[in-house]
């Protein structure tokens, strides 16, 4: 693969990930019909566009649901084993969706293709959403969640000595700033690899971004952002604390990162940024741009091989990341 510092992002989008976006703006428009919503039917017209894209994919040897206890209340947790019995391995994944839409159904390929691929467990965490619960709800659930697989992972075929991080936008900042908050705890060592997929860093993007990649018809648009951090943060100031927006982390001490960039992101510059300053702090990165791919291009696997070999490439450096 090679190295993001060694790519441009450009506007050329990928055909393949273009059918995909037009499908899912087309289908989204049908249903919204231009108007303004109330967030609940938002979530249910997320799910219903999502539908057609979770399907096929590996099959799963065992598929299970556990409710976990943590001090920021319970959380459904699901477990994708693609056998044979562990112990193996195991990602907890959080879905993106500005952490306001989206579930672990939407997320229901793009967790079996991991899990499938990299031959691990992978542990879909079923996160409070926004903006019913603000920051850090959904954060302390993640970290509860980190903490009760470290006593419970053998019950679930799960070697609690290798259990990775990782999730796409929202999903991707919980997972690093709950890897900063274990840290931070003296539990660093809880967490081996950090899998980011076009993770949402920070609520501040900059103009260039803005206009490439972030007006009406992208992908991921700049008012999105902005009204996705309004959820999640709501009256609190949370823009300066590290574990709400990791750019003003102290990073070092981090285990080793996957970063997946898309190219055509208006959070690509961030997800640079990011590794390059994580790799100023001492930590491992494998940071990959891939070009011609927009945000949310890894749920696009059954039909664009451009998202095929990103999600490839996540799950072998997986493998080889918690061998």
């Amino acid at each position: 693969m090679k190295d993001a510092a060694d790519i441009q992002a450009t506007h050329t989008i990928d055909p393949d990930i273009r059918r995909f976006t037009s499908i899912v703006m087309a289908d989204s428009l049908q249903l919204t019909a231009g108007r303004e919503l109330p967030i609940a039917e938002r979530r249910r017209i997320a799910e219903q566009v999502r539908a057609p894209w979770r399907r096929g994919g590996p099959l799963m040897h065992r598929t299970t649901e556990e409710q976990v206890p943590t001090p920021a209340g319970p959380v459904r947790i699901r477990v994708y084993d693609p056998g044979p019995p562990g112990p193996r391995p195991a990602l907890v994944y959080m879905h993106g969706g500005g952490w306001t839409l989206f579930s672990l159904d939407t997320h229901d390929r793009v967790m079996r293709e991991y899990a499938g691929r990299a031959g691990i467990v992978v542990v879909g965490v079923d996160y409070s959403l926004s903006p019913e619960v603000r920051f850090p709800v959904a954060l302390g659930q993640v970290v509860g969640v980190a903490r009760w697989l470290r006593q419970h992972g053998a019950d679930l075929g799960i070697d609690p000595d290798r259990i990775a991080l990782g999730g796409d936008s929202a999903g991707g900042n919980l997972s690093i700033c709950a890897a900063l908050a274990l840290r931070d705890a003296g539990e660093g060592d809880r967490v081996k690899a950090l899998l980011l997929i076009y993770p949402a860093l920070d609520p501040t993007c900059s103009e260039e971004s803005l206009r490439r990649f972030g007006g009406a018809g992208a992908m991921l648009t700049g008012e999105e952002i902005a009204w996705f951090w309004d959820n999640y943060a709501g009256d609190g100031d949370v823009r300066g604390n590290p574990l709400a927006c990791p750019v003003h982390a102290r990073l070092e001490g981090l285990p080793p990162v996957c970063m997946t960039i898309a190219g055509c992101d208006i959070l690509a510059e961030q997800g640079l940024d990011m590794a390059r300053r994580l790799r100023a702090a001492g930590v491992p990165v494998e940071a990959t741009v891939y070009p011609g791919a927009t945000h949310s291009f890894i749920e696009a696997v059954s039909i664009a091989p451009l998202a095929d070999r990103a999600v490839g490439d996540g799950a072998r450096w997986l493998r080889a990341a918690l061998a």
